[in-house]
């Protein structure tokens, strides 16, 4: 197994966040970054540099617009002499028609759902590394690796095609798919993050040739609420090819492992030639999100199981965040993974 993590990565530095109400310190900090890379060390894993891809790749996902914004809106911010150096949306739009705004501030309510997404001087530069990160991933897979896991930070799989959330603003392991199907006729994504990849449901809601599956905190009691339901399956060609798999907020290592056998049999029955899995390890029982209660040695069962699949396999890193045990929790995942 090799691991793969670009040092752009660490420049996205937000300094706040709304939580229930309050603003409190940002919790996706570059710190979680190095906590995650003493676990890759912990496992024993050569860490790779990312390599840099074309602009092209990511607008296989991402709209050209979205991208453009994604670029240009905080030298925008600065030079209007703003006084954060924050750039965050105060106004979005809920109903349609509507029309494409000119303001900055306007396109900022357009392309963010939530407040967990400022951007600053170098965000895009973090986010484009973090991209590149799955995709140097992806591409060792393709050229023969078994293995593959890819430190990406910013996350991205609440990141749609035009709209950032959830800490995300390009999705990781959407790309690495799209990467992938240049190999491979069908893919598979297991999303094992304790919140719902909803723009990855989006993005592939009605394709075929990607299987989603979600496993995660019941979306009725839990970010992101409106999405991540088991009745949603999929529409048109994509009917029937996402999968979600809702578990009771504060689920154990139990729990999680019988959620995931219905997640291996329905991926197993898809037939797919590669694997992505959406690895989340704030399902675990300190993590400050608290969705979960899963133990360090139930990420290790978990890969384990996943590895009976017996498929090559790139590792997306997703949430997780600051305490004693997220480097452990890695090593522990990447340990079972890799036998």
């Amino acid at each position: 197994m090799k691991a793969v993590f670009h040092h752009a990565q660490s420049g996205h530095v937000p300094t706040r966040f709304l939580s229930r109400g309050n603003i409190v310190p940002y919790p996706e900090v570059p710190a979680r970054a190095r906590r995650l890379m003493e676990g890759v060390r912990k496992a024993g894993i050569g860490i790779h540099a990312a390599r840099n891809f074309p602009r092209e790749l990511i607008l296989r996902v991402h709209t050209r617009r979205y991208l453009q914004f994604l670029e240009s809106a905080h030298a925008e911010w600065a030079s209007a002499g703003s006084s954060s150096p924050e750039l965050l949306p105060s106004l979005r739009p809920l109903e349609r028609p509507a029309t494409y705004p000119r303001h900055v501030l306007g396109r900022a309510g357009w392309h963010m759902m939530d407040f967990s997404c400022p951007l600053l001087a170098d965000t895009f530069k973090a986010a484009r590394a973090s991209a590149d990160t799955a995709l140097t991933a992806a591409s060792l897979v393709m050229e023969g690796d078994r293995f593959a896991y890819a430190l990406c930070r910013p996350p991205g799989h609440h990141a749609y095609a035009d709209r950032a959330g959830g800490f995300c603003y390009l999705n990781n392991v959407a790309l690495a798919a799209e990467a992938l199907r240049e190999r491979h006729d069908r893919v598979a994504i297991l999303d094992i993050d304790v919140h719902h990849g909803n723009g990855t449901q989006a993005i592939f809601y009605s394709r075929a040739d990607v299987l989603t599956v979600s496993i995660h905190a019941d979306p009725r009691d839990f970010y992101p609420f409106y999405y991540g339901h088991e009745h949603q399956t999929g529409q048109g060609e994509g009917q029937g090819f996402n999968i979600n798999i809702p578990v009771p907020v504060r689920s154990d290592d139990a729990v999680w492992l019988g959620a995931l056998e219905h997640a291996l049999a329905a991926i197993e029955g898809y037939g797919p030639q590669v694997l992505l899995v959406a690895l989340g390890l704030d399902a675990h029982e300190a993590d400050p999100i608290q969705g979960g209660a899963v133990t360090t040695a139930g990420f290790r069962d978990m890969a384990v199981n996943i590895a009976t699949v017996n498929l090559p396999t790139v590792i997306v890193q997703e949430g997780g965040y600051l305490t004693d045990f997220l480097g452990d929790n890695l090593a522990s995942f990447l340990g079972g993974l890799a036998g």
